[in-house]
């Protein structure tokens, strides 16, 4: 049941965050609602909770998000890529403890 626990609590973090591409592109806005991303590298497959990322609709699955500009596209239009906001979510968790 702790890993149960654990993955509640990781989530709710995580959502508190905001959206990691709005953080980056406009750190003056509050967060928003998010949507919780699995990190992709190009395979299909959900990895574990740990590798989740939050993101607003628009950078999930809308017009300019990852789910639409692919893996490839993604960093092509922002400068960084998943794993940049992967690690920007956990380095803020980190943070926050």
């Amino acid at each position: 049941m702790a890993g149960v626990k654990a993955e509640k609590e990781h989530k709710a973090a995580l959502a508190e965050l905001g959206c990691m591409v709005c953080r980056r592109l406009f750190p003056y806005l509050a967060p928003g609602p998010v949507e919780l991303h699995h990190l992709r590298t190009g395979g299909w497959g959900k990895g574990p909770y740990t590798t989740l990322i939050p993101l607003c609709y628009e950078h999930h699955r809308g017009a300019t998000g990852v789910h639409e500009l692919g893996t490839k596209g993604f960093p092509k239009r922002y400068g960084f890529d998943q794993a940049d906001l992967l690690m920007d979510a956990l380095s803020l968790l980190r943070s926050s403890k």
